[in-house]
């Protein structure tokens, strides 16, 4: 396992997060044991991942009591980030959702607390406030944002800064590369990367995308024909196979799996610190960590940058993953 600083602080966390939402068990996701999710959580500190990531809405405060259990008795080896929701952003109620997130997590303290969605109608600066009154009073130890594009990153910074912002990024979705990852890496702001696996799509076990899950095949990747979509594109669902068969040839020839090679290629981009990785049992939990210790040659990391030109092309740049009319601005 790698360990990487998370933006300006002295908190070194895995390259490979556990990412905490699947395991909550939804429409998304489907059905969940509870025994896998805590198995997926200690196969995933066994094999060196020290970085968890959930959020107050992930099954409405559940994942963060499964991760909390979970780490009973281990919380001084881990880094936990969890979210608080785009509507308690004022200082009250961020001050209400970082106590109960804390009482879930059995612990005193958040590693990581970061904003999940824009609130653009609260001014920045009084919630860059309230996030310095929570960590001067030592509930949290660093604060970042999550789906905040360029216009809303070059707002904050223009207030203060943050160690981290995370987004969706992976070999399918790079409309970051464009405009937002750049930002990112002149002001020292870590890029975790959420769907770094597409949803499963990179992981190489869907040979169809009719074969995805219902609740999975909802992305702006998928036509709007299908009748879970949220946005009204006819998606690039053509392009994406193509990408996909690419894709699973490269890692045939470099003789790894589709999942290890996705992870890879996207801890080399420039400013990207950990990549978020769900995953809903130890066996998934093993596979990702794999990812953190391989190196591809620069000749397969052009090819996989290539094999996704023509999906980057199409989406455009609208970073939302769902809509149509971005909420990543």
């Amino acid at each position: 396992m790698q360990y990487r600083n998370l933006g300006r602080t002295d908190l070194k966390v895995s390259t490979v997060c556990m990412g905490c939402w699947a395991i909550v068990g939804d429409f998304t996701w489907g059905q969940q044991d509870e025994g896998d999710a805590l198995a997926a959580i200690h196969a995933a500190l066994d094999s060196g991942i020290n970085f968890f990531d959930t959020a107050e809405m992930y099954g409405s405060g559940y994942s963060e009591e499964l991760l909390g259990r979970a780490l009973r008795g281990r919380r001084d080896q881990v880094i936990i980030a969890t979210k608080v929701s785009g509507a308690s952003l004022n200082r009250r109620a961020m001050r209400k959702a970082c106590e109960v997130s804390l009482y879930r997590l059995e612990t005193d303290f958040i590693d990581l607390y970061q904003i999940h969605w824009p609130n653009r109608k609260i001014p920045m600066d009084r919630t860059l406030a309230s996030l310095e009154s929570l960590k001067s009073e030592g509930k949290i130890r660093a604060y970042g944002v999550s789906n905040f594009g360029k216009q809303d990153l070059t707002g904050l910074l223009s207030k203060g800064t943050v160690e981290s912002n995370q987004l969706p990024y992976s070999l399918l979705w790079r409309p970051i590369e464009d405009e937002v990852q750049p930002l990112c890496v002149e002001n020292s702001i870590s890029i975790l990367c959420y769907s770094p696996l597409c949803q499963g799509l990179l992981t190489g076990k869907f040979r169809s995308l009719d074969q995805v899950p219902e609740g999975r095949a909802r992305t702006r990747l998928f036509s709007n024909d299908r009748l879970q979509a949220r946005h009204s594109e006819p998606g690039c669902e053509a392009e994406t196979l193509e990408a996909l068969e690419k894709i699973r040839k490269i890692c045939k020839s470099v003789g790894r799996p589709m999942g290890e090679v996705a992870l890879a290629w996207l801890l080399a981009q420039p400013g990207v610190t950990s990549v978020v990785a769900g995953s809903r049992n130890a066996k998934q939990s093993r596979a990702n960590a794999k990812a953190a210790d391989l190196v591809l040659p620069s000749e397969v990391m052009a090819e996989l940058t290539a094999a996704g030109e023509k999906v980057k092309e199409k989406i455009g740049n609208n970073i939302d993953p769902w809509e149509a009319q971005s909420r990543i601005r």
